[in-house]
C-alpha cells in the first residue's frame, strides 16, 4: 500500500546531490511530488542520510534546490527521497512544476533506464 499523501507524476529532471557524508552524485529525477521524488544514479547512497538535492527542470532557468530531502528508501539504481526543507521561493517553483506535470505528463519511453547518467 502506497503510503504517501501527495501523488507523484513521471518526469524526467537532470539532477545533482550532495551530503555532509560527502557523497555526491548526478542522476535523474523520473516521478516528482510536491512532498518527495525518485532519483535514478550510478552513486550509492544509504536510508536514513539526509541531501541537498537540485532538481533541473528547465535548461534556461536555475535549479530548484530542496536544503534538505532524507533518503526514505534505495534499490537497484534509485533511491526515494522525501523533501524537508525549501526556502518559500524554491517551494513556490515546485509546487508549479508540479502542477506542470499534473496539467501536461510526461511520456516515459519504454525503457526507463535509456541515457541515465
Amino acid at each position: 500500500m502506497d503510503k504517501r499523501q501527495h501523488p507523484r507524476f513521471p518526469a524526467r529532471f537532470h539532477s545533482s546531490f550532495t551530503s555532509v557524508a560527502v557523497v555526491s552524485g548526478e542522476g535523474d529525477v523520473i516521478d516528482l511530488s510536491q512532498r518527495g521524488c525518485c532519483v535514478v544514479c550510478k552513486t550509492a547512497v544509504h536510508s536514513g542520510g539526509t541531501i541537498t538535492l537540485r532538481v533541473h527542470v528547465l535548461p534556461d532557468e536555475p535549479s530548484i534546490t530542496i536544503r534538505e530531502a532524507v533518503v526514505r528508501w534505495t534499490r537497484e539504481g534509485r533511491f526515494g527521497v522525501e523533501f524537508v526543507s525549501l526556502i518559500p521561493e524554491e517551494w513556490a517553483r515546485l509546487q508549479h512544476a508540479v502542477t506542470q506535470l499534473e496539467l501536461h505528463p510526461y511520456q516515459r519511453p519504454t525503457d526507463e533506464t535509456s541515457d541515465v547518467a
